[in-house]
């Protein structure tokens, strides 16, 4: 099926982006979609990076700590995280989640 326009989600590998984060990546020019399963209990340690990172909780409850800040976030609710900006969490409950960066990841290209 995929051709220029439409493509199978079931096409996409699943891949292991950090310890417990398994991953879908779609990459366009200008941005990097990331389709995330994370069981309850694993955590992403504190970090930063250069892209603009939109995440929102598709289901179950994440705790994101956004520079010193934290929320528990759900379905209801969503994050921006500007560039630069130390970052990091915890699953409460097993996730599914989304998370779109600009610009594109290239380190997640290469994976």
């Amino acid at each position: 099926m995929q051709n220029q326009f439409f493509h199978l989600f079931s096409d996409i590998k699943t891949k292991e982006i950090a310890p417990g984060y398994f991953s879908k990546l779609i990459h366009t020019d200008a941005n990097t979609i990331n389709f995330i399963e994370v069981k309850a209990g694993i955590s992403l340690p504190m970090h930063k990076h250069v892209h603009e990172q939109s995440s929102f909780v598709l289901e179950g409850q994440f705790e994101l700590t956004i520079d010193g800040i934290p929320q528990v976030l759900d379905s209801g609710m969503f994050a921006i995280i500007p560039s630069n900006i130390v970052h990091g969490g915890t699953a409460v409950t097993d996730c599914k989640l989304i998370d779109i960066f600009s610009p594109a990841r290239e380190d997640y290209r290469l994976l």
